[in-house]
């Protein structure tokens, strides 16, 4: 794990504690519609500083106009499927980055994803989210689960793009949603995304992100609770190899009493150059009494020239939760696993696969979607096969 910059640094830098104080706190996080407000990324900024901004220099600019991926409804007949001209209205929140803002103002069109209230779909709703182009583009799209419904919706992202994509989910009062977001982009690719949710009293998410393709992938999901009783669980995976650049950034914002969260996200990383970036910031408001969070990360080294890197933010504005903690792991094989499979006859090699499809196992299997699941599983072989593992 890397630390914060030390005052020393930060002065070197000429960068005042204050500045530091509001950059590095969620609490105090700048989120607005304005382009104006939301100034060109130097790097310096906490949530940019991992990220390599000659990648995604190009999703600053102040207007992008290419031709946004197309969005096909593959399977499902419950969810209602609407295009509209931005608006500009919105649903859920508003943006907290450069990237974010930009998608907003720049989206043409709107696509708005509806489960009507009381609906119980007993089928995965499949949507390919499919990029053409390189050219930069901005994308909108709104999912609206209504009061009681529930429903499993899941994106895959493929093809080739360069986009930034606003994505807001409205979970109403006491609906449930699984939602499962699949990033599987060619080899060139950028896709910058920013999840804004929201759960309504009694509302529950299962959010979980899966990101092997692409070369430079940032999703950064936030949450917020509109009332009491609200659940939310983040699961996300990660794959990734030489010269790709994964960034997953999660903000939990426990503003309403008795709520809960849990975050567990893993990734392994081979091959030079290879980079993963996991921030996780969960706050716990004032009034959150009764909150209970836990949120993970655990990094799997693989080969030599990996770099991952996993910083847990917890921040607690009051004393009757209860329970809130979090972990961060970053290492190569345990090898007690190892040992134990080769003393019954595995060879070295296979043993080290083993131990991975169990360390994604475990994940995957929290999905629910018997065939994503099997996906997924047959995604992780074709990165294992033949990868030399440390």
């Amino acid at each position: 794990m890397r630390t914060d910059h030390s005052k020393a640094t930060l002065a070197s830098e000429g960068i005042s504690q204050q500045q530091s104080k509001v950059a590095s706190s969620r609490a105090d996080r700048l989120s607005t519609f304005d382009l104006a407000k939301m100034p060109v990324p130097t790097g310096r900024e906490e949530d940019w500083r991992f990220t390599p901004l000659d990648r995604v220099a190009h999703l600053f600019d102040e207007k992008i106009s290419g031709t946004a991926p197309r969005i096909d409804h593959v399977h499902g007949n419950n969810i209602e499927v609407e295009t509209y001209a931005n608006d500009f209205q919105p649903v859920v929140g508003a943006p907290g980055d450069r990237a974010a803002v930009v998608s907003w103002n720049s989206a043409a069109q709107k696509t708005v994803l509806k489960l009507a209230k009381d609906t119980q779909a007993q089928e995965a709703e499949l949507f390919d989210i499919v990029g053409t182009g390189t050219e930069s583009a901005a994308q909108r799209i709104v999912l609206e689960i209504g009061e009681h419904a529930a429903a499993t919706v899941v994106f895959s992202h493929k093809g080739n793009a360069n986009v930034t994509q606003t994505l807001e989910i409205n979970v109403a009062e006491g609906a449930q949603l699984t939602f499962v977001s699949i990033q599987e982009w060619d080899s060139e690719s950028t896709h910058a995304a920013n999840h804004r949710i929201r759960l309504g009293k009694d509302a529950s998410i299962k959010h979980v992100v899966i990101s092997f393709g692409g070369k430079t992938v940032r999703i950064c999901p936030d949450v917020e609770y509109a009332g009491e009783g609200g659940s939310c669980e983040m699961l996300g995976l990660y794959y990734t190899d030489a010269h790709q650049h994964h960034e997953h950034r999660l903000f939990v914002d426990h503003s309403v009493a008795n709520c809960y969260s849990r975050v567990t996200y893993k990734g392994a990383l081979q091959g030079a150059g290879a980079h993963a970036v996991w921030v996780g910031d969960v706050l716990i408001g004032a009034q959150a009494f009764g909150t209970d969070s836990y949120e993970s990360n655990r990094n799997l080294i693989l080969t030599p020239g990996a770099l991952a890197d996993s910083i847990p933010n917890l921040e607690i504005e009051n004393g009757e939760i209860a329970g809130a903690g979090h972990a961060s792991a970053i290492g190569h094989f345990e090898e007690e696993h190892l040992f134990y499979l080769m003393s019954r006859g595995i060879d070295e090699g296979t043993a080290r696969r083993l131990v991975i499809h169990g360390y994604f196992g475990e994940l995957i299997g929290q999905i629910g979607v018997p065939d994503i699941e099997a996906h997924l599983m047959t995604l992780v072989e074709a990165e294992l096969e033949g990868a030399t593992l440390a």
